[in-house]
């Protein structure tokens, strides 16, 4: 006689079935990446920003400049005391914040909930470009397993839920300028130009670090473009002109209020000082900002922004000048801390350095794996291996701080899930011959 089927059997099949309807939907990830990120807010209660220092831990300077344009004083006072008009940062966070403040009240917990879901908002979109840079490149398998490390891993959700800041914007716009660039060897007419060169445009006035990697880009289009037979000189030339044009307002405004050409924003000179003088040690010299040093206020107010800039700009470039063995064994140091981890962990003891150990297992796998798609020639590995050469760059002569890695975490996440899935994929492939069918085949 035979038993019939218990409820949890007859159901195994459904659920399973369930199951891979939503792992392979960017729906479902997206807003499930969404809803956990809206869930750690509330949990660990982050929109709950301490009020020490005038507020200046929400947001810093961008929530400063925020702040005073929300009450009527414009783009300025980067620190908070009213120093007058600033280009210390790009524009496009100051102000979308700056609404929310306007809205919801000036570094109210309100506003702080709002932007760090606007940010959570932004992060799970993320998911998009990722599934689709990965599929194109590797295969759905690849794309599946970076989006849910995307949507799920620590260190992904912490940046959109703890940091007032553009971290999470620049990571969604840059995973969207490589899918862009990417389908732009193929795509025909002008309007693909048009919408990349806004993307890029817009990706400049959120973070002009962005645009280290936009030649390479361009460089990268002409070539494949040359070899698929097709011509690119008109549509280059269009994509130029709408990018100028994008940031071509901000320019001017800088123009008109300092006096002379700034490209988007100004602070370079005093962030060099803050990564390169006596004491440095490859880390940020956080002592010497002007919140933290009453003198450099002092200096900062009254020879104003650009003077004080190129004063520290000037000490800098004579300490490097010094000692020019020094000045590379920083970079190297900052080399190191960019991919390896923070020298100054603020987490003592195992936590801290179990934090270090998988920022740096996530680096590895990411140089691994792009190791493996260039000698595979896999389409697009060259322009990965641009963006991971160009962008951290700037940092290795500056300073290096894990949310200046965030932008390119997604590309990293997909080289690091690329390695892993192919890593899988061969230890299958020498399972013994007399395995059955159901043991050697991969449920992915």
């Amino acid at each position: 006689m035979t038993s019939e089927p218990t409820g949890g059997s007859t159901n195994y099949p459904a659920l399973a079935q369930a199951w891979c309807a939503i792992r392979a939907s960017l729906p479902w990830t997206v807003g499930i990446a969404l809803v956990l990120r809206i869930s750690w807010i509330l949990i660990g209660h982050t929109y709950r920003f301490k009020p020490t220092d005038d507020n200046f831990g929400f947001g810093w300077e961008m929530g400063r400049i925020a702040a005073s344009l929300a009450s009527g004083h414009g783009f300025s006072a980067p620190f908070g005391p009213p120093t007058g008009p600033t280009a210390w940062e790009p524009p496009l966070y100051p102000y979308l914040a700056a609404v929310v403040f306007r809205v919801f009240g000036i570094y109210s917990r309100t506003s702080a909930f709002v932007l760090l879901a606007l940010n959570s908002v932004f992060s799970a979109l993320t998911c998009i470009p990722i599934f689709r840079i990965a599929r194109r490149m590797f295969s759905e398998k690849t794309a599946v397993g970076a989006i849910w490390s995307w949507a799920l891993l620590p260190n992904v959700i912490f940046w959109c839920t703890r940091a007032v800041w553009e971290t999470s914007l620049s990571a969604l716009l840059l995973a969207m300028l490589i899918w862009l660039t990417l389908t732009l060897e193929e795509r025909e007419g002008l309007w693909p130009w048009f919408e990349c060169a806004v993307a890029w445009g817009i990706a400049a006035l959120n973070n002009p670090s962005l645009l280290s990697f936009l030649p390479a880009a361009g460089i990268w289009v002409w070539s494949r473009r040359i070899q698929f037979g097709r011509k690119s000189l008109a549509a280059f030339a269009l994509a130029s002109s709408v990018f100028f044009a994008c940031i071509a307002p901000w320019l001017l405004r800088d123009y008109r209020t300092f006096g002379k050409f700034i490209f988007i924003r100004d602070n370079f000179g005093a962030e060099l000082r803050l990564g390169n003088g006596p004491g440095a040690d490859g880390t940020w010299m956080e002592y010497l900002h002007p919140t933290q040093d009453t003198y450099a206020m002092q200096q900062y107010r009254s020879m104003g922004e650009l003077a004080y800039i190129d004063l520290r700009r000037q000490q800098a470039v004579n300490y490097i000048k010094s000692d020019y063995a020094r000045f590379t064994e920083l970079c190297v140091k900052r080399f190191i801390y960019y991919w390896g981890g923070p020298a100054k962990n603020f987490q003592s003891g195992w936590l801290g350095s179990a934090k270090n150990s998988l920022f740096l297992a996530s680096s590895v796998l990411m140089f691994w794996g792009l190791g493996r798609a260039l000698l595979q020639r896999r389409p697009g590995a060259w322009l990965l291996f641009w963006l991971i050469l160009l962008y951290p760059a700037i940092y290795y002569v500056v300073y290096a701080i894990p949310r200046y890695r965030h932008p390119i975490e997604p590309e990293m996440t997909i080289l690091a899930v690329f390695v892993l899935t192919e890593a899988r994929k061969t230890r299958t492939a020498g399972l013994p011959a007399h395995q059955s069918a159901d043991q050697r085949t991969d449920p992915a």
